[in-house]
């Protein structure tokens, strides 16, 4: 677990991966702490906002608990081996379509939902999770835990406990940029490209906040559908 990781693949889905293997085999013990940001950075030779997505995605996952200040624990159930669309390796665009697909048969319905019933409490974690993508796009970064966290908060706030599931079962593999980031940025730079998804979010929020569960539905469908086009896009631009 704590070789340097190879920078061929994505490094927080290997360093998820990794940290899997150790508590499936029981390496990592229920109730035992995981090792700190720092060593794992260290030992695995990745970033800290590496690190920081891999645990929230362990966390999503419902293989590691967080306590404030004492740091990640392997969860009690280590044995629970969650469902995971997986996307790392050996990649295709196609694959990628066929989870996009999938999420706008649920993420249209649970906009509408949640625009429907949210709370204060969770107009105002949509709207953070907004403004954190805002934030992490102006640091430079490709903002994908921020994104997932976006859509996470909206599966939240539908209070159906069984959306905001289905989302965890996803994991971070949700937001599929981060396997094919040059393909995404082809003929734009990253940044108008974030942008550009970044208002599409603002849009779906300001539908929910307002409680317009039509618009909400709409503008959800149009990011969706948009997304689709665009790695279509890139699947017949490869076979040109």
């Amino acid at each position: 677990m704590m070789d340097p990781v190879a920078p061929q693949r994505n490094l927080a889905t290997e360093v998820v991966r990794r940290i899997t293997d150790e508590i499936q085999k029981g390496r990592l013990k229920p109730g035992e702490r995981l090792p700190t940001e720092f060593e794992l950075m260290e030992a695995m030779g990745v970033s800290r906002t590496v690190v920081r997505e891999a645990i929230s995605a362990l966390k999503a996952d419902g293989l590691v608990t967080t306590r404030q200040g004492a740091g990640a624990f392997v969860a009690s159930d280590e044995s629970r081996v969650p469902f995971r669309l997986e996307l790392s390796g050996a990649i295709t665009l196609d694959t990628i379509l066929e989870v996009m697909e999938l999420r706008q048969s649920v993420e249209i319905e649970a906009a509408a939902l949640a625009a429907e019933r949210a709370t204060q409490k969770q107009h105002l974690q949509i709207r953070k999770a907004v403004e954190d993508m805002e934030a992490a796009i102006q640091r430079g970064e490709p903002a994908i835990l921020e994104d997932f966290q976006f859509h996470q908060a909206i599966a939240s706030a539908t209070n159906n406990p069984r959306f905001e599931q289905f989302l965890g079962f996803l994991g971070r593999q949700l937001i599929p940029r981060q396997s094919i980031r040059a393909e995404v940025f082809s003929g734009e730079d990253a940044e108008t490209y974030l942008k550009r998804i970044l208002m599409e979010h603002t849009r779906i929020a300001e539908a929910i906040i307002e409680g317009d569960s039509g618009e909400a539905r709409r503008s959800m469908r149009v990011h969706l559908t948009k997304a689709i086009q665009r790695y279509r896009g890139y699947a017949v631009g490869r076979t040109q």
